[in-house]
């Protein structure tokens, strides 16, 4: 799924999920590495736990950060599989 994320350095979040778990994300855009990073440690999460985990997180003084608009995103893919 595409996700075009808002108020962050990423202009956009690719991903797939499997079987309701978080199979890979990429950001384009952004600090690599800590998106690197966030993908190896969610992959295999549900996506579920990925909302709650990662829901809320702000960056510096931006209300929202990489880790809540991939969270953003998988709300919106949720809504979207029902």
């Amino acid at each position: 799924m595409h996700y075009t994320p808002k108020g962050i350095c990423a202009v956009a979040i690719d991903f797939e999920v499997e079987d309701g778990k978080v199979k890979d994300v990429k950001f384009t855009g952004g600090c690599d590495g800590n998106h690197k990073g966030l993908n190896a440690l969610i992959k295999g999460m549900s996506v579920d736990e990925a909302i709650e985990r990662l829901s809320g997180i702000t960056c510096g003084p931006r209300p929202t950060s990489c880790p809540d608009q991939l969270a953003q995103a998988l709300k919106e893919y949720k809504s979207k599989a029902v």
